[in-house]
């Protein structure tokens, strides 16, 4: 929208001060607004980057009502920078509603990168971080956050998920009751912070030290899991597969499709296809 503001999203530190970019600095030294999560804790990273700018409050409690307010200062030509209290905003924090808000009414919206704790943890953990699940934080209710683990517990990625301090024991024994004692995992604690801490091992180990470091439980955290195996299809399963599609299909064809629906390998599919056909044929011992 020609004439429009320009609506920042902007990473800033989780701990460490230093983490705050020199391009971070720049946009919101230069903003007319700054919404943030929480004016009193953006305030002081203000006044500590020596900046004084105008704040507007945009949390989970007030964003859909500000949003109209906010988009009609963009719309007037005033530059906004969205922050949250630590990291990058919209990731497990208030935002969404306002970006979306701005992108519909044709404002610009630009990212400026930086902190991130989920990231920060999983290039620390020693898990696979190629390919990763980020849940944020869990249910804070026992039943319903058990609910959401035994649907991930099958995760084949590195899972990630953020816990509140007095619920991480909790957590654990849960993660060890859905996926399994043994699976590998991580404890990033008070990331970028002068007593960052991580803690390795498999979540057997972890839920037990729970129960007794209490240093384990200081501070929020994030619990990084180790993917489950990924699961062989079985030769019932394929065999099963392929008695459907026979019955409409020739062996090559069958057999492709076989191994798209099942993950063999398509010449294996196909051998398996011929001996089925084979077996079936009239006069076949």
């Amino acid at each position: 929208m020609a004439n429009s503001g320009v609506l920042y999203v902007v990473a800033t530190p989780i701990g460490n001060m230093g983490d705050i970019s020199a391009r971070a600095r720049e946009i919101l030294a230069g903003v007319g607004a700054v919404a943030a999560e929480d004016t009193r804790h953006s305030g002081r990273l203000l006044r500590e980057l020596g900046l004084e700018r105008p704040l507007v409050s945009l949390h989970e409690h007030n964003e859909r009502a500000r949003v109209a307010e906010l988009v009609g200062r963009l719309r007037g030509g005033e530059s906004i920078a969205l922050v949250s209290d630590a990291g990058t905003p919209l990731v497990s924090d208030p935002g969404y509603l306002l970006v979306a808000a701005a992108i519909e009414a044709g404002i610009v919206v630009t990212p400026i990168p930086g902190p991130s704790a989920a990231i920060a943890a999983l290039s620390a953990a020693g898990l696979p971080c190629d390919r990763f699940c980020f849940e944020g934080f869990l249910p804070a209710r026992a039943a319903a956050r058990r609910h959401r683990l035994a649907e991930l517990a099958a995760e084949t990625r590195t899972l990630v998920v953020y816990e509140a301090p007095h619920r991480i024991a909790d957590c654990l024994a849960d993660l060890v009751a859905a996926c399994g004692a043994g699976r590998r995992a991580c404890i990033a604690r008070e990331l970028t912070k002068r007593f960052e801490s991580f803690y390795r091992g498999n979540l057997g180990e972890l839920a037990e030290r729970a129960k007794n470091d209490a240093e384990l439980a200081r501070g929020e955290a994030v619990i990084l899991i180790e993917g489950a195996e990924q699961a062989e299809p079985g030769a019932a399963e394929l065999d099963e597969t392929l008695a459907v599609l026979l019955r409409h299909l020739p062996p090559s064809a069958a057999a492709a499709a076989a191994a798209s629906l099942t993950g063999v390998r398509r010449n294996d599919a196909y051998a398996r296809a011929l001996a089925i056909t084979k077996d079936k044929a009239p006069g076949a011992t």
